[in-house]
């Protein structure tokens, strides 16, 4: 798989956030597609079949629980690979989301924000490598 450009789908309604990100993971060989919001995020899956996804959490409906609930009961996308990216542990004090949701979710693995780029990197890489 590694020979191939994975598919990387990047899901954030921050710009400025996907724009950095986008560039980082660009430095390695992965084609990167964007949505900016869990809708286009959902629709975008169907049409491009990531091979992984980084899907942020706190986004207006759905968001990135309901996307990656709705992705993992999905048969045709529920092996997709699901990394999570989540400001819940500074926002838990002004926020309804809690990290047991994130657990039951059935992400493959989270990662809180700011998030350090080599690190976002060898998540993704050992998501792919699976």
């Amino acid at each position: 798989m590694m020979g191939a450009q994975a598919k990387v789908l990047l899901v954030d309604d921050d710009p400025d956030f996907v724009e950095a990100t986008k560039v980082i993971l660009e430095t390695k060989p992965f084609e990167v597609i964007v949505a900016y919001d869990g809708k286009e995020g959902l629709e975008k899956v169907r049409k491009e079949r990531p091979d992984v996804i980084i899907l942020d959490v706190m986004m207006p409906p759905p968001d990135g629980y309901a996307v990656c609930s709705e992705l993992k009961r999905d048969p045709q996308y529920k092996k997709i690979p699901i990394l999570l990216l989540t400001a819940v542990m500074q926002a838990l004090p002004h926020t309804l989301y809690t990290i047991d949701m994130g657990l039951r979710t059935e992400a493959d693995d989270y990662i809180d924000k700011p998030v350090e780029p080599a690190e976002l990197v060898r998540r993704v890489e050992a998501l792919i490598v699976g």
